[in-house]
């Protein structure tokens, strides 16, 4: 029986604290930890002079440390800024029929940052756990391209991609720690595609359009003001 009771005690313990530690208008979170961009794994198609010629592009993962600022207007909706430290991507060619003789090649780096801006819903539970769902918008902006050596020895130079626009939609869920800390986990879908340009022996001729569309995981710790 003085088991039970205890057992009881403890549970309606956490209960309060966790209701106690339940996000109200006006409060201020802010996250940091590790956050990976993934991109579709698919391959893009590049064009020379506007014909196929059967060589694609397929671009790498990238972690970096991710941050989430939060501002809520109430217990239930949130709007967050995603940022980052800038993600760098391997850009891999795909070569099959032997057109520069580069398979599997790492053709370049591009580097990027997609600083996003969403609406978050949060759902009631009354626990330390509070799950959320979000969509908001994405700018990704590319710099600092470049292309390997070897490319550039195949006379590949000039790479440029565009910047994008597209929607961002997420899911994820808090763990609160106390009245100030909480554990954050999420998974977003960007959508993010650019039209890569670049010069083919000194002519600019080759272009792609990359389907990016990254899945991102982040682990997180949060703060609130």
């Amino acid at each position: 029986m003085k088991k039970n009771i205890l057992t009881l005690t403890l549970l309606s313990l956490l209960s309060a604290s966790a209701v106690a530690a339940d996000y109200k208008a006006g409060d201020i979170v802010v996250r940091a930890g590790a956050t990976m961009v993934a991109p579709d794994s698919g391959h893009s198609s590049i064009l020379l002079s506007d014909a196929d010629s059967t060589m694609t592009l397929t671009v790498d993962d990238n972690t970096q440390l991710g941050l989430n600022f939060l501002y809520f207007y109430d217990n239930n909706i949130a709007i967050e800024v995603l940022a980052a430290t800038p993600f760098t991507h391997d850009v891999t060619i795909h070569d099959k029929n032997a057109v520069l003789g580069v398979d599997g090649a790492k053709l370049g780096e591009v580097t990027h940052l997609p600083p996003t801006v969403s609406a978050l819903y949060y759902f009631d539970t009354n626990s330390a756990v509070k799950p959320y769902v979000g969509a908001g918008i994405n700018y990704t902006i590319f710099f600092e391209e470049k292309f390997e050596a070897a490319p550039k020895s195949l006379g590949l130079s000039n790479l440029e991609l565009d910047g994008s626009f597209g929607y961002a939609l997420q899911a994820g869920v808090d763990y609160l720690l106390d009245d100030n800390f909480h554990i954050n986990a999420s998974v977003r879908y960007i959508d993010i595609a650019t039209d890569a340009t670049f010069d083919v022996g000194g002519q600019s001729i080759g272009k792609a359009s990359i389907d990016v569309d990254p899945m991102v995981y982040s682990i997180m710790l949060g703060y609130k003001f």
